[in-house]
């Protein structure tokens, strides 16, 4: 029987990126548009329903996989990687706005994931690595790929496959490559396990090919008429693959044996279910289901109204090949049988010139779409490991090779301009010329409707968006101040008939003539300052913390030289306390606790000064994220000489002596200490949430507390280069700072902490050139501390304050080019 549509599965706003389908009743889906989705098949009824939305992200997540249920979830867990550089992992049994675990160490993009039967992670990134996780830490770091790791497999608990865009499969035992697996001619994008033979990869140079995992390939699967992207295997070895063509394939026996088409320019991922379904996830924001069981098609009505969908769209002419419409066929030539699956015809139907395909399967025709003139290259180009638009020439100056100039059309022309002035150590002053360069040789892309407006920023391929999924309003207003997420749509541009001449913005050769545009006036966003909710990190598995922290203990115990640095009876007591309290403070709802005292913090303290380096941390962000009383309540209640304040201090002073702080900053770090002060700052910004100290009667106290607590943390960071730091501790480090400025609005800041406020700032947005999270959170800051100095709470800023902001208003939106920057400078510069 051939696969025919099942269910159709609607809620992702953009792209579907990945997929996995474990059981016959659970979907996962990673999408663009920030999430994760757990789909749940009713038990009596064939359709799904989202039961968990995932806020996977801040930005695009690209990749999803599947933890099998353990005794603390007896659902399982779903493990999400994108382009925040970070994988998150969530408890589907409890489910909740922060993940359960977040595993950091890639420094760019990931893309791909795996999980093994056991439930090791393993994932793939654009910063030429794939790492392994057991028990949520990092345990192996594969390096030997020279560009983007876009696909990863898990062959055994110790044995993997990845697959980059230096066009090499690798297999690593542990750590070690064994086998490089050489044959595809472009970037390799998916990897599927074949129980018995081997393995399957597929490739932007759309063939798919099988291998033993000795090296031998067995054959190569041919038909995709562009990218292949992603691979999966049915129950009974069949291959299913996914690409940029609109297709779904079946191969069975190395033969094609059904073509699904889709009504979308991208099919990102493919997967199997356990029943042999096929689920499918595209540029359209929709998942997909297919079955060969008739009892699970769907409708006669529904299949009726997806063809129709199908034969509706407008296919690019790079898909079908360049012919001039008066040699074409009329319909007649419909009649004339098809002579392999998948065959390509065109024919001229009056004015119209429509695409068929041949579906061996039914032996029929089917219209795929109605043939128009395309923009752009058509075929994506590879630079550095990524894929792009456009990949231009750009003469520097006589007898020396053009540079590479990557585009594009969805990125801001100010990022790519500021990338490539960056990277080729060009004066900034070219900025302008630059953008004005990428916008007038480009064109915006016009596939089918006029919705149709997405292009992938990793892949660059021309995007399609069905008439069914709403744009988004055009009175989108910034909500959060930190994500900029669905905050700003500016209008469509419009083309004006003149055409016009372009130059090189360095040597002034012609490059391309095209219709100049016209962008009309944005609406205006909604006021960021002040900005007064404060960012914790309070996001963890409790449990999983309280068991690795006593195997670490139980790990000192049994060697007679570490026997020594162990927990005591009643320090491992009063651990266990903190984690009652923590886990019952974290449940849904959470449950009544007796609070923690001083006594608990003086037990961490002595941990953390006799503990290896990279035994210290777990805990300590969420015991000053739940329970900050503990730091003010006596051991006993009839206790005299406790001071809360010297009790803080000294909790300072062990934290930054645990993550080495007075040691040499000369990189490299070692991951122990890098590992450590990521958690130190992440405590930090905990410790300036309190809620309730703005409702006190006593400010004096309130005001010395917090100046001798700040003036300590600010001293310690100062120290900090920023440069040694990476993106993640960046922004942790500019959190402190931001939540520092949000007790200034509340007038709890002494005057000489709002100045070393001011200066820290200011020294850090200079030296920020690549990450724009921490830019902005330093410029909500630098916001916050103004609106504050404009009310009666605080003194106004001096005039070198206020020079030294101003500079920063100057500079930050041409290092990152973002209407939020933009905006928030704005609102700075009103305020001064």
């Amino acid at each position: 029987m051939p696969y025919k549509l099942s269910a159709t599965l609607k809620a992702h706003t953009s792209d579907v990126r990945a997929l996995s389908s474990p059981t016959d009743q659970l979907v996962l889906s990673a999408s663009r548009d920030s999430t994760a989705i757990s789909w749940q098949r009713s038990s009596d009824s064939l359709q799904f329903a989202p039961e968990v939305v995932l806020k996977a992200g801040s930005r695009y997540v690209n990749a999803v996989a599947y933890i099998p249920p353990t005794p603390d979830s007896p659902k399982g867990f779903v493990v999400t990687g994108g382009q925040d550089a970070v994988i998150n992992v969530f408890n589907l049994a409890h489910p909740k706005e922060d993940p359960d675990f977040t595993l950091i160490g890639h420094l760019d993009n990931i893309c791909t994931l795996d999980v093994t039967a056991g439930g090791t992670i393993v994932s793939g990134s654009w910063d030429k690595t794939a790492k392994v996780w057991k028990n949520y830490s990092l345990t192996y770091d594969l390096k030997g790929h020279q560009q983007s790791v876009w696909a990863v497999l898990a062959v055994e608990e110790d044995q993997f496959l990845t697959g980059s865009a230096d066009k090499t499969i690798k297999l690593w035992q542990q750590h070690k490559v064994i086998h490089t697996y050489s044959g595809h001619q472009d970037a390799v994008r998916g990897l599927a396990l074949l129980p018995d033979i081997g393995f399957a990869s597929c490739s932007n140079d759309s063939e798919i090919r099988v291998w033993t995992l000795g090296g031998d390939q067995i054959y190569s699967l041919s038909g995709h008429t562009s990218f292949v992207y992603s691979l999966s295997v049915l129950p009974n070895g069949d291959i299913v693959s996914g690409g940029e063509d609109r297709s779904v394939r079946v191969w069975k026996d190395s033969e094609c044996s059904q073509i699904i088409v889709h009504p979308a320019i991208s099919v990102w991922a493919v997967s199997s279910m356990p029943n042999g379904d096929i689920v499918s996830g595209c540029s359209d924001g929709v998942v997909r289901i297919f079955s060969e069981s008739e009892d699970r098609w769907a409708s006669a009505d529904e299949l009726k109204a997806y063809d129709a969908q199908v034969a509706s769209q407008a296919l690019p002419t790079q898909q079908v090949g360049d012919v001039k419409k008066s040699d074409l066929p009329g319909t007649e030539a419909l009649n004339v049988p098809g002579k392999k699956p998948g065959e390509v015809k065109m024919i001229k139907n009056g004015e119209l010139v429509e695409a068929y395909q041949w579906d061996n399967l039914a032996s029929t025709w089917q219209k795929i779409g109605d043939v128009v003139d395309a923009v752009g290259s058509g075929r994506k180009q590879l630079y550095q490991g990524k894929e792009y638009d456009y990949v231009f020439d750009v003469d520097i100056k006589d007898g020396i090779p053009p540079l590479k100039l990557p585009y594009n059309v969805s990125e801001n022309p100010f990022n790519a301009a500021q990338r490539f002035l960056l990277a080729n150590d060009l004066p900034l002053g070219y900025l302008d010329q630059v953008v004005q360069f990428i916008e007038q040789n480009t064109k915006g892309v016009a596939i089918g409707t006029a919705n149709e407006e997405y292009v992938d920023p990793f892949t660059g391929a021309s995007r399609y968006r069905s008439t069914d999924v709403p744009a988004p309003s055009q009175s989108s207003q910034f909500v959060d101040p930190f994500t900029g997420a669905s905050r700003y749509v500016s209008q469509p541009q419009s083309t004006q008939a003149t055409s016009s001449t372009y130059q090189d913005p360095f040597t002034g050769s012609s490059r391309y003539t095209a219709g100049a545009s016209v962008p009309s006036t944005p609406s205006a966003p909604s006021k960021i300052l002040p900005a007064l909710k404060m960012v914790t990190f309070k996001q963890a598995n409790v449990s999983a913390m309280q068991s690795k922290l006593f195997q670490f203990n139980e790990a000192l115990q049994h060697e007679i030289s570490t026997s020594s640095l162990a927990m005591y009876p009643s320090e491992a007591k009063t651990i266990t306390e903190i984690f009652v309290y923590l886990s019952q403070t974290t449940a849904t709802p959470p449950r009544p606790s007796t609070p923690l005292n001083a006594s608990h913090v003086e037990a961490i303290i002595a941990i953390l000064d006799r503990w290896p380096p990279s035994q210290r941390f777990p805990g300590n962000r969420l015991l000053v994220g739940f329970c900050p009383e503990a730091f003010e309540l006596s051991p006993t209640s009839s206790s005299s000489s406790f001071d809360a304040n010297l009790l803080r201090q000294r909790f300072a002073e062990a934290l930054f002596r645990a993550a080495e702080w007075d040691s040499d900053w000369t990189p490299p770090l070692s991951k122990a200490r890098e590992t450590n002060m990521l958690l130190v700052l992440r405590t930090l910004a905990n410790s300036c949430e309190d809620e309730d100290k703005g409702k006190r009667t006593d400010a004096d106290v309130d005001m010395d507390l917090d100046t001798v607590w700040l003036d300590k943390v600010l001293e310690a960071l100062s120290q900090v280069p920023y440069s040694v730091l990476n993106k993640t501790q960046r922004v942790a480090f500019v959190t402190v700072l931001f939540n520092i400025s949000c007790q200034g609005l509340r007038g709890l800041l002494d005057t000489s902490i709002r100045n070393r406020t001011v200066s820290l700032l200011d020294k850090i947005l200079e030296e920020e050139t690549e990450d724009s999270e921490a830019a902005y959170r330093g410029l909500v800051a630098f916001g916050n501390l103004a609106y504050a100095a404009n009310t009666d709470n605080m003194p106004s800023l001096s005039a070198a304050q206020a020079g030294e902001i101003s500079q920063c208003l100057q500079s930050l939106p041409v290092r990152f080019a973002e209407a939020r920057v933009k905006n928030v400078c704005v609102e700075i510069g009103e305020l001064l």
